[in-house]
């Protein structure tokens, strides 16, 4: 059986110090007890978050890979593909990560619990709730041309992301493969060798993009094929990784994978639900930003930065599935206040590279643009943002990682409600209005959004505050009880402050 990473990574004197009988922390009274478990959560944070975060980064590749080599084939060929692979494709990402949250939950509470045998029934379940889905968003990419025209689309355009998009349909139903093994194996903290499928499966990608699209010449047909082979490749190698090496959480395929569905697919629905109104809030500036004077250096302006913006996010996606897996994990366990104490250190740990972030970029301002473009007014736009930029890339921070905490406590109904009311009825409209109706144009848009995020965190934070940890590994106990586990034994005491 695995080792849950209470019991890893720091030192065995550490380790006696700060641990009292029931496996729990003893409460931190002195500076210097807050200085031992700052160190040993933040061991076990970045145990978990360093090989997801290059995995990640190898996903966000396997994008940039294939806009490269299509971009060689031709103008119309990288604007079709991006529109296919970054509109029609990303939508589904989304989506699709977001109901296989529910296993990320589940999975990391059965572990924390050391209820083994039910991860692999929770991986079989998300497989059928995961494909079904799949289903029901096939036709946004069989019907993807129609829609990119009613957007305003060209038509040259459309025609050609619309057979992009139809070609990639495998890549979509590899996705229903792909999510559940990944939360399988993070929720084990088995992150190292996701890291490694996901280097090889990049180098693979690489060299059939070059035979398709430059020996073969098939254009945005041999990048589609290549997306579609390198998918599966990766979903393939953890189902097999899973099958060969993780006996103890797999027990071959269970009738049990098909009992309580929908409450299931209420759970997996839900964190959809709070994923894609995080990155759909995102998305809209730019659709927004389309109808404002001079669209061509605003919109320019808002994808550099971002791009600079997503590239910092990866690591945080790697924070926030880390931060996930330990909650879970200490829930299951039920130490209430390991659970709490792993929270602190990595919401400090992220505000921290938060602000170190909106220094170099305040600091640089005047230079971030030129690595994407050599027209002045593109960079004097952007210098113009940087302030914007740097207040988001703190507040990307400290999002993800609540949004993680979110995920492993299985708060995502709450989030979900939290979300909507800051970011659509207060922060979309605010940015509307200050953007439009008063005329401060992409600045008064972003910046408008930019409050409602601020809303969003502070109530984030407030319910960490508030949130008592003892009835979250209750609760944790019940929901393993109604999902097929065991009662978890908690003998942690009520003061555990």
């Amino acid at each position: 059986m695995g080792t849950p990473l209470l019991n890893q990574g720091a030192t065995a004197k550490l380790q006696y110090e700060l641990i009292g009988d029931d496996g729990d922390y003893i409460p931190a009274r002195t500076l210097r007890h807050w200085r031992s478990v700052f160190r040993i959560e933040s061991e076990k944070l970045w145990k978990i978050a360093i090989p997801i975060a290059i995995t990640t980064l190898c996903q966000f590749g396997l994008n940039s890979l294939t806009n490269i080599f299509v971009g060689h084939v031709g103008d119309l060929e990288l604007s079709s593909f991006s529109i296919a692979t970054g509109v029609i494709n990303m939508f589904s990402f989304g989506f699709m990560l977001g109901m296989g949250s529910a296993i990320e939950t589940l999975c990391g509470q059965a572990f924390g619990a050391g209820q083994l045998h039910m991860l692999g029934i929770y991986m079989q379940r998300s497989w059928i709730v995961l494909g079904t889905t799949c289903i029901f968003i096939m036709p946004i990419y069989i019907f993807a041309t129609p829609i990119l025209k009613l957007t305003g689309q060209e038509d040259d355009i459309a025609d050609l992301a619309g057979e992009v998009a139809i070609l990639t349909i495998p890549q979509l139903f590899s996705l229903a493969i792909n999510f559940p093994t990944q939360k399988f194996l993070q929720a084990q903290s088995k992150v190292n060798v996701l890291a490694l499928i996901g280097f090889g499966n990049l180098i693979i990608h690489c060299g059939l993009l070059w035979l398709f699209v430059f020996v073969f010449r098939w254009g945005t047909t041999g990048a589609a094929i290549a997306f579609d082979i390198t998918s599966w490749t990766a979903a393939l190698a953890q189902v097999i990784y899973i099958i060969m090496w993780c006996k103890d959480g797999w027990t071959g395929l269970s009738p049990a994978a098909f009992r309580d569905i929908w409450p299931f697919v209420r759970l997996s629905f839900s964190s959809a639900v709070m994923f894609c109104l995080e990155v759909w809030y995102m998305m809209s500036i730019n659709l927004l930003t389309g109808n404002l004077d001079n669209a061509v250096i605003a919109v320019g302006s808002l994808t550099i930065c971002s791009n600079i913006n997503g590239w910092e996010g990866m690591v945080f996606i790697a924070i926030s599935a880390a931060i996930s897996v330990r909650v879970s994990n200490e829930l299951g366990l039920g130490r209430p206040r390991a659970t709490k104490y792993s929270v602190y250190v990595t919401v400090f740990q992220s505000l921290l590279i938060g602000l170190l972030c909106m220094i170099i970029i305040i600091l640089m301002k005047n230079h971030i643009a030129t690595i994407f473009t050599n027209s002045k007014e593109m960079q004097e736009a952007v210098s113009k943002l940087a302030y914007l930029l740097g207040v988001t890339m703190i507040l990307n921070t400290v999002q993800p990682v609540i949004s993680g905490v979110a995920v492993g406590g299985g708060w995502q109904s709450l989030v979900a409600y939290i979300n909507l009311g800051s970011y659509y009825a207060f922060g979309l409209p605010l940015g509307y209005l200050v953007g439009y109706k008063a005329k401060f144009g992409v600045q008064g848009l972003w910046g408008g959004m930019i409050i409602g995020m601020i809303l969003q965190t502070v109530l984030l934070l407030v319910v960490l505050y508030k949130t008592n940890w003892i009835k979250e590994v209750e609760e944790t106990s019940s929901r393993m009880e109604h999902w097929g586990g065991q009662k978890i034994k908690n003998k942690t005491s009520q003061n555990y402050v």
